[in-house]
């Protein structure tokens, strides 16, 4: 058997629908703007529970204008975990903010509060909270932690579209919150494609006019904002996709269950340890071993394609010059490997998966 990572075309639900509004778009010639996008914009506020959602170019464009609505103190720091996407730390540096690197939680890489305790000082001024691989970061510890501080809250929530913290749906805790739907994503576009979503109006009317040169409509430029739009058809194809988004991912924390049930008993093997109550959308499911290499070698002999996310840690990349290392995250990225889990996976090729991994640990 064969179990490819992920196949962007299977994922792709009602295809002749999707394929049919794109042409009907093209040939109206409706490129930018328009009826698909301001509902995407609606219903997408709705899905997460905001009272605002811009459509933007994409992801990190998103965190980006996200992070300048907040008109942050100059020269000020904002707390970044270690374990991300680069874009979540270079939307800090890009505004002219310093990164302070923060360690994260192993039991599921979220940003641990411990560590974030001790990194708060007066010169922080935010905290980039990262939902990362679908998993909720705990709003409530963070929240106490900041409790009477001038310090606000910025989500990435760029991998956790339908991700859930104590039955409220991420993005709805801080001050803004940003969306990705890159192609590989949960809810992925033809393209790429971000959103910001907020219950500040103040923020919703930066944005607003941020992702389109400071100006709501032609010629009513207020400032110098950026070209960032989340076109047409990306906003047709998500309005499609997001109809029935809720059985995708039901049917991702099926086959994570599969994983847990066959790979909990070994003890080489360190998997997520999620919080009850709290609602994961599996965007990756990442285990740890020490063993990480071989098994994915293994793996690749077996035809089960994996991946690895992230190979290192922020801090380790040279141009941040960060020179402290963090205990927990140090190296991380030498033993950690994402495998397959995506709506279209059977379980039979799930189970088959964990049988491969099972006969790697018996050897």
């Amino acid at each position: 058997m064969s179990v490819n990572f992920t196949n962007l075309y299977q994922l792709i639900p009602e295809k002749k629908r999707i394929f049919k509004k794109i042409n009907s778009l093209i040939k109206n010639s409706k490129f930018i703007g328009g009826i698909e996008l301001k509902n995407f914009e609606k219903k997408f506020s709705k899905f997460v529970g905001t009272k605002y959602c811009i459509g933007v170019g994409n992801g990190t464009d998103a965190l980006e204008i996200a992070v300048k609505s907040l008109n942050l103190k100059k020269g000020s720091e904002i707390i970044v975990p270690n374990n991300t996407w680069v874009s979540t730390a270079e939307a800090v540096l890009n505004n002219g903010y310093k990164v302070v690197f923060c360690d994260v939680n192993l039991d599921d890489y979220s940003i641990c509060t411990d560590n974030l305790k001790n990194k708060i000082s007066s010169k922080t001024s935010a905290i980039m909270v990262v939902h990362l691989y679908g998993n909720p970061s705990n709003i409530t510890t963070i929240k106490k932690l900041i409790k009477g501080k001038s310090i606000k809250i910025i989500e990435d929530c760029a991998q956790a579209h339908g991700t859930k913290f104590l039955n409220k749906h991420v993005g709805t805790f801080g001050d803004v919150a940003t969306f990705s739907f890159f192609p590989g994503k949960n809810l992925g576009a033809f393209g790429d494609g971000g959103a910001i979503v907020t219950n500040s109006k103040k923020v919703f009317e930066y944005c607003l006019r941020s992702r389109n040169h400071g100006s709501l409509s032609k010629y009513d430029h207020k400032f110098s904002g950026r070209n960032s739009r989340l076109d047409t058809i990306q906003a047709a194809v998500l309005n499609i996709k997001l109809e029935k988004y809720n059985e995708s991912n039901s049917r991702r924390r099926i086959l994570a269950k599969i994983y847990f049930d066959n790979l909990k008993h070994i003890d080489s093997i360190r998997l997520f340890n999620l919080s009850k109550g709290n609602t994961s959308s599996f965007h990756q499911f990442v285990i740890r071993t020490k063993f990480r290499d071989k098994l994915k070698e293994f793996l690749k002999k077996r035809k089960v394609d994996t991946m690895i996310h992230y190979p290192y840690m922020l801090s380790e990349l040279k141009f941040f010059k960060n020179t402290k290392k963090l205990k927990k995250s140090h190296n991380l990225g030498s033993y950690i490997l994402s495998l397959p889990i995506s709506e279209e996976h059977s379980k039979t090729e799930i189970n088959y998966v964990c049988k491969c991994i099972n006969d790697f640990f018996k050897k």
